[in-house]
């Protein structure tokens, strides 16, 4: 299988997601491919890695996962990755738009007893114009319960209570007493080896804690539809995205510069 070759949706997939925010996709990914590719990712991932502090003593935050991003910029072989044409053809056709363009990757590793991931949803960091967004979340591994597998809140793409939470415990208790109030379920569920998730921008999220003595190891790639505007920034954390993810974008323009390739026109 090639990271490049086509995964055929059903319309009942598309619907899915149109109707929920996120659909879990099973074999997208062969075990040789998460092999070869993991094995780049995780070595960059630890050689970039930043944390140093015992888990004891991080913040809630810190204690969710390690991450470094646009590793596309750092090895071929992570490009390879990044720019796979499967995964964009799928967030492409998921989202019914006319092509996608990468805003950045991300590996997110949740560390042995590792903490839980807050809920909340990422485009609250996004200076973009629309919600033609999506992230694909492919562990390189299996993912049971224990591990700490993405899990998401059904429809609440369609919420706008809690979409000015950045991530962290206030957003955790926050949106999960807000989801519970409205009856919105949880989506939990173990992820197989070779099964991946993509989930919209303002689709709320959230894991559990890894309460394993293994690495819960995943990559993500966002994406946004081709003709995605740059807006001014609400927050600073989406002025930092502006100056980080989209360097040399115009406010009110197409993000078209050299950190965000269109990688899949439909």
């Amino acid at each position: 299988m090639s990271i490049d070759a086509h995964y055929p949706l059903t319309t009942t997939q598309i619907e899915f997601f149109q109707e929920h925010g996120f659909v879990k996709l099973k074999q997208v990914l062969a075990p040789s491919e998460l092999e070869f590719f993991g094995r780049e990712l995780t070595r960059l991932t630890f050689e970039l890695n930043t944390q140093t502090k015992p888990l004891e003593e991080r913040s809630t935050y810190d204690k969710a996962f390690l991450q470094v991003w646009n590793l596309w910029e750092l090895s071929e072989i992570a490009r390879q990755f990044v720019f796979s044409k499967r995964l964009a053809r799928i967030a492409t056709e998921l989202l019914r738009v006319a092509g996608v363009r990468l805003y950045h990757d991300q590996a997110l590793y949740k560390e042995a007893y590792g903490g839980m991931t807050p809920a909340h949803c990422d485009q609250y960091y996004w200076p973009l114009s629309n919600a033609d967004t999506v992230t694909v979340w492919v562990p390189l591994q299996a993912v049971p319960l224990e591990m700490g597998p993405l899990a998401f809140y059904s429809g609440s793409h369609r919420l706008s209570l809690g979409r000015d939470l950045e991530i962290s415990d206030q957003s955790e208790s926050n949106i999960r007493a807000h989801m519970e109030k409205l009856a919105i379920p949880l989506h939990e569920e173990p992820f197989d080896l070779g099964e991946v998730s993509f989930h919209r921008g303002w689709t709320f999220h959230r894991a559990s804690a890894n309460s394993t003595s293994r690495l819960r190891a995943a990559m993500t790639v966002i994406y946004m539809e081709r003709n995605m505007k740059l807006v001014q920034p609400l927050n600073g954390h989406q002025r930092q995205d502006w100056e980080k993810w989209c360097p040399g974008a115009e406010v009110g323009k197409v993000i078209d510069t050299p950190r965000n390739p269109v990688l899949y026109p439909a």
